[in-house]
């Protein structure tokens, strides 16, 4: 009992380790399912033009900030032989181009290329806001402004509902008096937010604003978009100030947060900015792969990935073969089906998956039928047993060179694979068929070889299978799912199929009256 209590822990053990990798990989880590899993990779170009004066030249530029929901893949910087630094400021990462004397009309790039991730990200408590500075409006201004949160604090209840109906008030398509003095004719993007902000912070609230882009495939010559971000309950919240809607919306970047500007030059007139955005599919797999080796995620630093290519490749064969292990258990220990050995149904299927499976088949049984042929021959030379498996050896491969070269000669390409049979597990296969032939019959060498063969072909079907190649490699973590499996069939002493299809054959017999 307690032999038994120790095995199925262990086997849990197994179990819940594999699982648990495979789940960590896929939740955490990003590692996609399936092999055809794309993601959209966005890049973004922020083309910069100005007018320089003649003088030093200073571009000052802010970037996107670093965020769990948004993985940078490449950033590139552009200018006609400017000096460059990246620079850390209060408010985010920033750009500068610098030159000591320049004149005329300049333009400078930068390219960053993203992905988004599935990760949320949330502005956290340590992200704490200012005390919010009450603004100086002359007496109409503010008798308007008054009027208008009083108004709108009638019809909320809690702080986020206050905001959301400022703005739907603000935005109102039908203005009252104080709207339309509040927003006279310079109700453009800047000025409505900053006007959003400043009436949040006579009310005590803490707001700021933030600067996005919409990503939109094919789109030039685009602007950022102003949002509203307000301090509510411990958490920084986004309100669209057109709508009043809070959430960030999809497929959009946050660019910039905070007063601070988008872009200073020092040095130049006319300055405009404009970002140009274009999307293509990636890999998923590739794209979480990078990005887990830059970050030095440990399962993945101490993985197949960090081999050389090489290595890789042939990981990618040797992790097929715990597949074929568990489907030669299934078909021997649950089928009942009998083969030439254990581990030869799945060479023979890493064989068919580089030869294709017909033209493997076809070189298989001429190669195997040959040499027991010339091994019957063989056995009447009354040779010692290792004297005799040598020579099979060589005949083996005397077949295989004879083959590679009249297919050669013919134009038969495909049959150039036969070397990719294990010469080693053909010569064995040559011998234990001969001596089973001549202990058994040929009924048992045609059982035992038609195992062998339908094994290796399932096998080959299952490890071939594009998606269970892309799980086995990626996820080698399956290996110790396969080993659980194998366990729990090697523990296995019921009926077979096969013994079950004989009884109920019996069973009828019996029934019907027959003897």
């Amino acid at each position: 009992m307690h032999t038994n209590l120790r095995f199925y822990l262990l086997v849990i053990l197994i179990m819940g380790l594999g699982v648990g990798l495979i789940l960590y990989k896929h939740f955490i880590l990003g590692f996609p399912l399936l092999p055809d899993d794309k993601t959209p990779v966005w890049t973004i170009e922020a083309k910069i033009d100005f007018s320089a004066r003649g003088g030093p030249v200073v571009v000052s530029f802010a970037l996107p900030p670093e965020t769990p929901d948004i993985a940078i893949i490449k950033e590139d910087f552009a200018s006609p032989d400017y000096g460059f630094s990246e620079l850390a400021s209060p408010s985010g990462r920033r750009a500068q181009w610098s030159k000591r004397a320049v004149k005329g009309a300049q333009t400078t790039y930068y390219r960053l290329s993203l992905y988004e991730t599935d990760q949320i990200t949330s502005s956290i408590a340590a992200d704490l806001p200012s005390e919010p500075e009450k603004p100086e409006f002359d007496e109409v201004l503010n008798t308007a402004a008054i009027t208008l949160l009083d108004q709108v604090r009638n019809r909320s209840a809690n702080t986020e509902i206050f905001t959301r109906e400022l703005i739907t008030a603000l935005n109102s398509k039908v203005p009252s008096q104080n709207q339309s003095l509040l927003l006279s004719e310079r109700s453009s993007d800047d000025y409505k937010t900053h006007l959003i902000i400043n009436l949040l912070a006579m009310e005590g609230i803490s707001a700021r604003i933030v600067r996005g882009l919409y990503l939109e495939d094919g789109r030039r010559r685009q602007s950022l978009t102003n949002f509203v971000e307000v301090y509510i309950g411990g958490q920084w919240l986004l309100f669209n100030q057109n709508s009043g809607i809070h959430g960030k919306p999809e497929n959009f970047l946050i660019w910039q947060r905070g007063d601070e500007s988008l872009l200073d030059v020092v040095g130049g007139k006319n300055s405009q900015i404009s970002f140009s955005i274009i999307k293509n599919l990636q890999s998923t797999r590739n794209l979480v792969v990078r990005d887990s080796m830059s970050k030095q995620a440990g399962i993945i630093d101490f993985s197949i990935y960090s081999l050389p290519i090489e290595q890789q490749n042939a990981f990618k064969m040797i992790l097929l073969l715990p597949i074929g292990a568990l489907i030669v258990v299934i078909m021997r220990l649950l089928i009942g089906l009998r083969t030439s050995g254990t581990f030869m149904p799945i060479l023979i299927a890493l064989a068919l998956i580089q030869t294709t499976l017909l033209t493997g088949i076809v070189i298989f049984l001429t190669v195997v039928g040959t040499g027991l042929l010339i091994r019957s021959y063989l056995s009447r030379l009354n040779l010692l047993f290792v004297a005799r498996i040598s020579a099979v050896i060589i005949v083996v491969i005397v077949i295989m060179a004879s083959i590679s070269i009249i297919s050669n000669k013919l134009g038969l390409d495909q049959a150039l694979t036969v070397t990719f049979f294990p010469m080693i597990i053909l010569s064995w296969t040559i011998e234990r068929m001969s001596v089973l032939w001549e202990e058994d019959g040929p009924r048992e060498v045609l059982i035992q070889g038609g195992g062998s063969l339908l094994t290796a072909v399932i096998a080959y079907l299952f490890m071939s299978n594009r998606t269970i190649e892309y799980l086995s490699f990626n996820f080698p973590e399956l290996m110790l799912v396969n080993l659980a499996f194998i366990l729990l069939l090697g523990q296995y002493t019921g009926y077979r199929l096969s013994e079950l299809y004989r009884f109920h054959s019996l069973e009828r017999r019996n029934v019907s009256g027959k003897p």
